[in-house]
């Protein structure tokens, strides 16, 4: 595990200057506090801070062939390297250490670009070919890992965060006035773009190939959805139990110490339960809770504990928690709203007192239809009914004569939209239809009248013809999961120097689920229903049958007690009204209505006061300096 970055100049004359990759490389040391090393020759030059899991004495990266024309660094675990390995060993390649590092060298020379497709794992990872003057970076299918560039005629640069490429002379922190508006919507900015102007985020599933000044971006990987009819119930429980009891297993190799995140819902809980039974000392696990008892998980994760006879850790988060603010902000780089963000910062700094690597339950909902969301309510279901043009006449068509405080206006929208359109509301907080009220008159033009849906509508475009369950599964893959829950669990875990595994993700289990039959997920309205079968074999009945938690924070009481002077300034203060990217008046309905219990905004509000602090660290802050 590690952070890496490099650059490569178009003018071969040009030479990569070592002090500009070891600032690159020294300012995502958290990603890798062991060690560091870095290559250049020419205009070419890669680097990395590595965090040791694997062969510790002998991964060392950048790492090179034999006749030294290949150089890698690499970030992740990619668990089947010793089987790649058996398999190079037999064409003749001779390996120097046990690391998986070498295997992906190896790979690439065996099967150039197509190397992706054999590796089962978490990964990003650059590779310079002189051979054929190429740089090839990669990103893993599920977008565990994080890659960013920046290319234009005359360079190409690459790092695992953001922070890395602004150390670049040639690059400068400018906000992307456009990429607000999707941000507003989704609490996080959708790939490939960033709030950063000129910086792109590589897509989870693809690869980027520069060569001659010029760079190919190519997906490789998707998610087929065909599920097999023929297996009963009982069968799909038992594969459903080996598929993921073998995708724990091979997320045990580790040489430095191991534990599990619990946080008392069903699939953390799953996860330790399978550990419990594969390890040969009790498994360690770490929980966080609020004294708020509506967010708080604590006890269910005690059950999981008792249940296992786990080495259990825990720890309460309270308001003050606004002191590690500027710390999230710090470690995002891109204004990130997703408040869970802060209780996964604080079980990660809990877990690296004791641990190195950590399992974690992510990805249970998105694969086996676990969110309330991907039900509709039975009044829209009736709905579904009326032709479209009759709903619009009934519910739509009144929205346009009704001010925007109007009660009720947002549900009568949502009742004359189609289903997926109700779901891209869900996603965007309903941003999509209101969004001209929010925003200023001049941030709606430098957008060109951008809609915050509208990425996530193209997503859905691609499966249009299956069932409507099964597309927004396909969705959260392709967006909320990657944008959101990865881009959080990566940053927090990584800020802290803590590596984290995701077994519900292997892409090979993720593959398997996309077989199981919506019916197995999805039954009488009870959401995530295989996996809860499976928990009733190996869980205490009471952590399942209660409604669902997630891992949220009660930010909309606290915005009313102890940051109600600070939500004021970073929603209402001079600085954040003086950017001019929203319409004033809006914001003061909204503050007023939340203050007055009147309407829960808090996730709006949450998100302007993220957008303005990372204003105020990242573009005021980089202006101070020059």
């Amino acid at each position: 595990m590690c952070g890496i970055a490099g650059y490569i100049n178009t003018d071969k004359e040009q030479t990569v200057e070592s002090r500009v990759l070891e600032q690159m490389c020294a300012v995502i040391h958290h990603r890798g506090p062991d060690e560091w090393g870095m290559w250049c020759n020419g205009n070419v030059g890669i680097g990395m801070k590595r965090l040791q899991i694997i062969d510790l004495s002998g991964g060392h990266q950048p790492m090179a062939t034999d006749d030294g024309r290949v150089q890698i660094v690499f970030n992740g675990e990619i668990y089947n390297h010793r089987d790649l390995r058996a398999d190079l060993e037999q064409r003749g390649y001779r390996f120097r250490t046990s690391s998986d590092t070498e295997a992906i060298l190896h790979l690439y020379e065996e099967y150039g670009e197509d190397c992706v497709q054999q590796l089962r794992g978490m990964f990003a990872f650059a590779v310079w070919d002189a051979r054929n003057q190429r740089l090839f970076i990669a990103r893993d299918r599920l977008g565990k890992k994080p890659l960013h560039y920046l290319h234009d005629q005359n360079k190409l640069v690459f790092g695992s965060e953001i922070k890395s490429l602004l150390q670049h002379p040639d690059v400068t922190a400018e906000v992307n006035r456009p990429a607000i508006i999707p941000y507003l919507g989704c609490g996080y900015v959708p790939d490939p773009e960033t709030m950063f102007q000129g910086i792109s985020k590589l897509p989870p599933a693809h690869t980027l190939t520069w060569q001659q000044g010029k760079i190919a971006v190519k997906r490789y990987w998707d998610i087929s959805y065909q599920p097999d009819y023929h297996k009963t119930e009982q069968q799909w429980l038992e594969e459903t139990e080996a598929q993921l009891d073998e995708a724990v297993r091979i997320r045990l190799m580790s040489d430095v110490p191991l534990g599990a995140f619990l946080s008392g819902g069903i699939d953390s809980s799953l996860v330790v339960a399978l550990m419990a039974r594969q390890m040969g000392s009790p498994v360690k696990t770490f929980s966080i809770g609020f004294d708020e008892a509506k967010y708080n998980e604590l006890p269910f994760a005690r059950m999981v504990a008792q249940k296992y006879g786990t080495d259990h850790h825990e720890e309460i988060v309270r308001p003050d928690a606004e002191e590690v603010i500027p710390y999230l902000i710090k470690m995002f780089d891109e204004p990130f709203a997703d408040s869970s963000a802060i209780p996964t910062y604080y079980v990660s700094r809990l877990a690296r007192r004791h641990v190195t690597v950590a399992l974690s339950g992510d990805g249970g909902d998105e694969t086996f239809g676990g969110y309330d969301r991907y039900l509709d309510s039975k009044l829209s279901s009736y709905t579904d009914l009326i032709p479209v043009p009759l709903r619009n006449i009934l519910f739509g068509l009144p929205t346009g004569m009704l001010p925007e405080s109007f009660p009720g206006i947002n549900r009568m929208r949502y009742l004359a939209a189609t289903q997926d359109e109700r779901y891209l509301m869900k996603m965007t907080k309903g941003l999509s239809a209101a969004h001209l009220g929010v925003f200023s008159p001049d941030l709606i033009k430098a957008a060109a009248g951008s809609d915050p849906a509208e990425p996530l509508r193209q997503i859905l475009k691609r499966v249009s013809g299956l069932d409507y369950i099964t597309r927004r599964q396909y969705l959260d893959c392709l967006s909320y999961l990657p944008g959101d829950i990865m881009t959080k669990v990566d940053r927090a875990t990584m800020f802290v120097s803590l590596e984290a595994r995701a077994p519900i993700l292997d892409h090979k289990f993720v593959e398997f689920s996309a077989t199981i039959p919506v019916e197995y997920k999805v039954r009488n309205r009870t959401s995530k229903y295989l996996l809860k079968q499976l928990a009733y074999k190996l869980l205490p009945k009471e952590l399942i049958d209660r409604p669902k938690m997630g891992f949220a924070m009660p930010v909309a009481q606290w915005i009313n007690r102890e940051w109600q002077e600070m939500s004021q300034d970073l929603v209402l203060g001079v600085q954040a009204s003086g950017r001019g990217n929203f319409n004033p008046a809006y914001l003061e309905r909204i503050m007023i209505e939340h203050r007055r219990g009147r309407r829960d905004h808090s996730y709006l509000i949450w998100t302007l006061m993220v957008l303005e602090m990372w204003y105020r660290s990242h573009i005021d802050g980089n202006r101070t300096k020059q």
